[in-house]
């Protein structure tokens, strides 16, 4: 039986444990930065087993597990992140989350439990393997400045020769592995903008220097930065996702706030998105009399797979094509931000996608929706096509 063979038998044998752990879970998620309960759980999995756990890595609960083959050989980190989101589940599952307010809505339950039993079958012949094997639990992907960030400046890493992650996605189907090449997520910047004016009375407008008005003309004219100011090749999205302006029908606000979020999948645009931002908000100034103060953060870069790297994986899993894959399938980039790019930032890598649409369903729900549910054959799926890669790589 080759080694391969052996992995797989091992993971076989403990998928029923890999979806009771999914389950546990994702019916108590945590949110980013607050995940002491989960990382305990991780920490207590690899308790009494013959790895290295470096535990509170990086600027929360981040978690790495180090094991050693039998002899030398390359370093190869795989990453899962852990942190729920701030989300009333709206699921009928028997095992939905008893935290309110907090879901494990983008899958991040399934990422953590297939590596756990990944990295638990990989322990049990890691003496016939070569090299060394970090497992990165990471906290904290979802809310800014996320994890990964102060995992990589921690140092920890510095040894990693590559690094592979996957995501559950339930747009794809139960059996589909998809794989992109180059600029493959989109970076991120997070703005917010207040907007003071002069309030008083609505029926007497001229007296005022109407702060709501001007944070209307801002939404409109933010628009005109992916319209008139980008490349028509590329794509930038600008959205403004707040607006708060409480009042009465007779009151003039003095002051208002808006939120929003600026992608793009050319790293080139993050600088120039912000300065046309800037202009139009001391345009908006100028025009209405009013002060804009914007707070404007650069956040995740824009998520790299390395072309040789996704190339080794795709010869990979293709010999597993018409086996626990049904097909590899090439998705377009994605306008959703990842804080795996900073991993491929520093360390040859790629960013796998695995299905999981739920079965029965034509038209599933997306990642961050109150309905987001997932296939769970996509867990034992996730932790072959880990596992195929690593061994691949290893044995390479």
């Amino acid at each position: 039986m080759s080694l391969k063979e052996k992995l797989f038998s091992k993971l076989e044998s403990k998928e029923q444990e890999m979806i009771e752990t999914r389950r546990h879970l994702h019916a108590n998620p945590e949110l980013s930065f607050k995940e002491k309960n989960t990382a305990k759980f991780i920490e207590n999995f690899y308790k009494d087993k013959d790895v290295k756990v470096t535990a509170n890595v990086g600027n929360g609960y981040g978690i790495i597990v180090e094991i050693s083959g039998r002899a030398p050989g390359k370093t190869i980190g795989l990453r899962a992140d852990f942190d729920a989101l701030p989300i009333q589940e709206e699921t009928d599952i028997p095992f939905k989350s008893k935290n309110d307010g907090v879901m494990h809505a983008c899958g991040h339950d399934v990422h953590t439990a297939y590596l756990l039993h990944l990295g638990e079958a990989l322990i049990e012949l890691k003496d016939e393997w070569n090299g060394t094997i970090k497992l990165i639990h990471q906290h904290a992907e979802e809310v800014p400045p996320g994890g990964a960030k102060s995992i990589v400046e921690s140092g920890i890493l510095d040894d990693l020769d590559e690094v592979y992650g996957i995501h559950i996605f339930p747009m794809l189907d139960v059996g589909e592995v998809g794989l992109i090449s180059g600029n493959s997520m989109a970076g991120r910047s997070n703005f917010d903008l207040t907007i003071q004016g002069s309030g008083g009375h609505g029926a007497m407008p001229h007296t005022t220097h109407d702060a709501l008005v001007a944070g209307a003309y801002f939404v409109t004219e933010a628009q005109t930065i992916v319209s008139r100011r980008m490349d028509p090749m590329d794509s930038v999205v600008v959205s403004v996702t707040a607006f708060d302006a409480p009042g009465g029908y007779n009151v003039i606000q003095d002051k208002v706030t808006l939120r929003g979020t600026v992608r793009y999948l050319n790293e080139d645009n993050k600088v120039p998105a912000h300065e046309a931002m800037k202009k139009i908000a001391k345009g908006i100034e100028s025009s209405f009399d009013v002060k804009c103060n914007l707070d404007y953060v650069y956040d995740y870069p824009v998520a790299y797979n390395h072309p040789e790297e996704t190339q080794y994986v795709e010869d990979i899993l293709s010999e597993s094509v018409g086996a626990y894959i049904t097909e590899i399938v090439h998705p377009k980039p994605s306008s959703g931000s990842e804080d795996f790019a900073y991993y491929t930032q520093k360390t040859p890598g790629t960013f796998i996608h695995v299905g999981s649409k739920p079965e029965g369903v034509e038209n599933p729900y997306p990642n961050h929706h109150p309905k987001f549910d997932v296939h769970e054959d996509s867990l034992l799926i996730s932790a072959k096509t880990l596992g195929d890669v690593v061994l691949g790589r290893l044995e390479n």
